[in-house]
């Protein structure tokens, strides 16, 4: 299971490689060739006499202008060890594989992706010897998708997307258009696309309502992530027996996606979402949460 933002931010190009060229093409507008094949290699750059050096995700991809080294390096924040990393990385796979070789840096921080976009120069200051020029997907440039339709037509892109933009006023319509779109991936690849959005939302409210998202899509019960919910509100109504506890889990995810989307709870209606125990009525109210517009369209099937 991914455990961290870092890790998921590289290792989502170990699972979909044509995401990072597309990337290259389309989001930093990089003439990369189209590749027709990838590889993923040994990470491990280190000497026999070693300071050890490791890059986060290394992948050979096969075009028909010659072969190409990915370099993705995920970093959260400055850190200026890599002035003289990411030269080397990039000295000692060519001189290892002979092959020319493309660092990308991922971020979820516009302030890194400044820092990091900035050439790295080596040498006499007007004349240096080495110049090295990162690629950098961050917050300015990776797509802000929004709609499921967006969503679906690229769901790699969609979860690189909610794992970059996910936190904010627009984090709600970000997760629900991808949680809409992952109804349509196989349930392995969508399994791991969960935990990878997972691990990068910083934001503890985003966090929360893409996990009763997920919660909430059947589709998804048997996920560790799922477990991992449903666990927590078995302990929470263990006093009370099973089913209430997950009643009450069921109910208190649907006042929190209202008071994420701002819309206002009368005493009167939070009142009846706690009192139900009903499962599934509980379901339809917390799939209404994320649409309707008043607390009070939550129960629209009533209305005369």
């Amino acid at each position: 299971m991914v455990g961290s933002s870092h890790e998921a931010l590289h290792r989502i190009f170990q699972k979909d490689p044509e995401l990072l060229t597309r990337a290259l093409q389309e989001v930093l507008q990089v003439p990369f060739p189209r590749p027709y094949d990838f590889a993923a290699m040994n990470v491990d750059l280190t000497e026999i006499e070693p300071v050890e050096r490791r890059v986060d995700t290394l992948l050979r991809a096969e075009t028909d202008e010659g072969s190409y080294l990915l370099v993705v390096e995920s970093q959260g924040e400055r850190d200026d060890r890599k002035r003289g990393s990411w030269p080397y990385y990039l000295s000692y796979l060519y001189e290892k594989y002979r092959c020319e070789p493309v660092l990308i840096v991922v971020t979820q921080s516009r302030a890194t992706a400044r820092w990091a976009s900035q050439p790295i120069h080596l040498g006499v200051r007007e004349t240096p010897s080495l110049t090295v020029r990162p690629f950098v997907l961050g917050p300015d440039n990776v797509p802000l998708i929004a709609t499921e339709r967006e969503a679906r037509q690229d769901v790699p892109l969609a979860v690189l997307s909610a794992m970059t933009h996910g936190r904010g006023r627009k984090a709600p319509a970000i997760l629900e258009s991808l949680a809409a779109a992952l109804k349509d991936v196989d349930r392995d690849n969508a399994a791991v696309f969960v935990q990878f959005v997972d691990s990068c939302l910083t934001d503890p409210q985003a966090q929360q309502m893409w996990r009763d998202l997920m919660t909430a899509m059947q589709y998804f019960w048997r996920h560790p992530l799922a477990q991992e919910v449903r666990e927590q509100g078995r302990e929470e109504g263990r006093e009370e027996g099973r089913e209430e506890g997950r009643a009450q889990e069921r109910a208190a995810a649907v006042l929190r996606t209202l008071k994420w989307r701002q819309i206002d709870v009368p005493d009167a209606i939070r009142d009846r979402i706690l009192a139900s125990t009903d499962f599934d009525e509980l379901g339809t109210w917390l799939d209404r949460a994320y649409e309707v517009d008043t607390a009070h369209d939550l129960f629209a099937d009533e209305r005369p």
